[in-house]
């Protein structure tokens, strides 16, 4: 085949998101395009592999058979150009221009990223970190380069996916300093009755629900956040208490000047380990970035790391 019948990278980006994605719309927005540049680009692929690829319906632009087929394939060459693009035999942090992507949760934005950003800068200056959120995408993004780190409680993680344990996690609750009904301690009977902040999102709030239904506690939630962006502001101006890993409840603490109480529900504690693909392995860059994390945050917990 000549080489100018081959699709433009730009097209097989296009068929890799559009598959995920389902959504001509959002593709647009991710690949910093126009709609109809993009229904252009489609057009144009549809008519190099001479198939429909995507037909529209009710829950979206659904593949067909030989974009099912095709997906593989497309994935292959997309994943040899990045690491092609990326290629370094060695690995000199001093001199390295290259970006890392790092899945995390918003509590690790709080207790983790600052002080490992901090590092880069002193160590790595032409290195560019990101971080980005731990979700169902997560395990196939380290496969394929897109992440190369994963930080954090992920148990669903598959095969492939090498972990090494960071530090323990025990859960505790913050109070506002001058609490009119909370003083040395927090007992069960004042846990049941205090009004509560519940966070809804986090890779170890499972832990916590599970408690709650085995000891048969219904709290008096007064407010639901996505995260943990605001809550010690929160706290720290009511009355409510909040349940969470002691790493970022530590750190909210210091930071707003919060009491941090013993929880008084027996919830599992849980490992925030260091997550990255066997394909990865070897590779000079993802090893160095590696031996930061565990530099910086192993131990048996804590907020200081």
């Amino acid at each position: 085949m000549d080489t100018s019948e081959l699709p433009d990278l730009k097209l097989l980006q296009l068929f890799d998101l559009l598959y995920d994605v389902r959504s001509v719309t959002r593709v647009a927005e991710q690949l910093g395009q126009s709609q109809p540049t993009i229904s252009i680009w489609l057009a144009r692929l549809r008519e190099h592999l001479q198939d429909p690829l995507f037909v529209r319906t009710p829950g979206g632009m659904a593949p067909t058979p030989q974009a099912d087929a095709l997906i593989g394939p497309c994935r292959e060459i997309l994943e040899s150009l990045r690491r092609f693009a990326a290629w370094e035999i060695a690995f000199d942090p001093a001199t390295a221009k290259r970006r890392f992507r790092i899945c995390m949760t918003d509590a690790s934005h709080i207790t983790l990223l600052p002080r490992m950003l901090a590092h880069v800068r002193t160590q790595a200056p032409g290195i560019r970190l990101e971080a980005a959120r731990i979700d169902g995408n997560t395990e196939r993004a380290l496969e394929s380069g897109e992440a190369d780190l994963a930080i954090g409680h992920i148990p669903w993680l598959g095969g492939g996916i090498y972990q090494q344990q960071l530090y323990m996690q025990d859960w505790v609750c913050l109070a506002n300093r001058g609490h009119p009904r909370l003083r040395a301690r927090l007992g069960m009977k004042q846990y049941r009755t205090e009004g509560h902040v519940a966070i809804t999102a986090g890779t170890g709030e499972q832990l916590l629900e599970q408690a709650l239904v085995r000891e048969h506690i219904e709290r008096d939630v007064v407010l639901e956040l996505p995260g943990f962006l605001g809550l010690g502001a929160i706290i720290k101006s009511t009355d409510l208490i909040a349940t969470l890993p002691r790493h970022i409840g530590e750190t909210l603490a210091k930071v707003n000047d919060l009491v941090v109480h013993a929880c008084p529900v027996p919830v599992e504690g849980f490992a925030v380990r260091q997550h990255w693909h066997a394909r990865y392995h070897q590779e000079a860059g993802n090893r160095w970035l590696r031996g930061v994390v565990v530099q910086l945050f192993r131990s048996s917990g804590g907020a200081g790391g």
